[in-house]
């Protein structure tokens, strides 16, 4: 798959063989791209003084199967590209001010409905395997992320004696933590826009060492999906500076799921102990007053 500097790098390659319209299209998208992004094929050709059609042969001619797919490419370099100031300018108009708590949920559900559609079913269960076979369980994100890791965390260290969490924002104590990674072990990397280097390089070094990569992220454009044995695709979208990270929690809660029913003896077992000690240190508060 491409990355996502890969259609700025295909637009310079191709510029001088592109006709004289498509290059008045490679140029609006080199300066606007944060405004291409929700263009139709025929409103781009409209802004620029080209037909649908000239903005199509475009796309074919970058080497991508259609507009669409040309905008996949488009929304992967806004989405690592944009200062969070640029977010909120780019996305201000797609969310109604009067409308703020319906907006966003209805964000979020079309990204956890564009998920389903796409979800990869045999993938996702092959990974589970390999999550419950594995030696060791590394579970890393970072800034925005970090509480996704966190929380599958949380309960896979129920489920399992073998989890380390890695959501240091210092690349020397990650490295610390899965220096020993090896061929028998699972990494499970989350990362979403504004992708993370650290977390790119720790899911470098864990492939170099045979290690299984799992990359929870938002499309197989992502940095770390082209990296992972098994990426599972959680869609997220920017809302304002912040990004709808729900379709990705849901990825997550099938995870913790799928390897439960898998595994429901022993965290029985785990649960009554636990159980027994949350009791005995007033963990909860079981009391419940009017």
């Amino acid at each position: 798959m491409d990355t996502n500097n890969n259609l700025i790098n295909r637009i310079q390659k191709n510029m001088p063989r592109l006709s004289k319209g498509q290059k008045l299209i490679a140029n609006y998208i080199l300066d606007h791209y944060e405004k291409a992004i929700y263009l139709t094929a025929a409103r781009l050709g409209a802004i620029v003084g080209v037909s649908e059609s000239t903005v199509v042969r475009f796309a074919n001619e970058l080497g991508y199967d259609g507009y669409p797919k040309l905008q996949e490419a488009l929304e992967e370099l806004v989405k690592s590209k944009l200062t969070a100031m640029q977010r909120i300018e780019v996305t201000t108009e797609r969310i109604d001010s009067d409308n703020v708590l319906q907006s966003v949920l209805q964000t979020d559900a079309n990204q956890v409905r564009a998920t389903v559609e796409q979800a990869d079913e045999e993938m996702f269960q092959e990974a589970v395997q390999k999550i419950i076979g594995a030696k060791t369980i590394y579970i890393l994100g970072v800034r925005s992320c970090a509480g996704l890791a966190s929380f599958l965390y949380f309960y896979f260290n129920i489920i399992f004696d073998n989890v380390k969490l890695l959501n240091t924002n210092s690349i020397s104590e990650m490295f610390e933590t899965i220096h020993r990674v090896s061929e028998d072990d699972v990494v499970i990397g989350i990362s979403f826009p504004r992708y993370s280097k650290r977390v790119l390089k720790v899911l470098e070094y864990s492939k170099s060492r045979q290690a299984t990569v799992i990359a929870v992220t938002d499309t197989h454009l992502s940095p770390i999906a082209k990296l992972a044995d098994y990426p599972l695709i959680g869609r997220s979208e920017m809302i304002s500076f912040v990004d709808s990270l729900v379709a990705p929690m849901s990825i997550i809660n099938a995870l913790i799921v799928a390897v439960s029913l898998e595994k429901k003896d022993e965290i029985a077992h785990n649960l009554d102990k636990l159980e027994k000690i949350w009791t005995e240190f007033e963990v909860y508060d079981d009391t419940y007053n009017d």
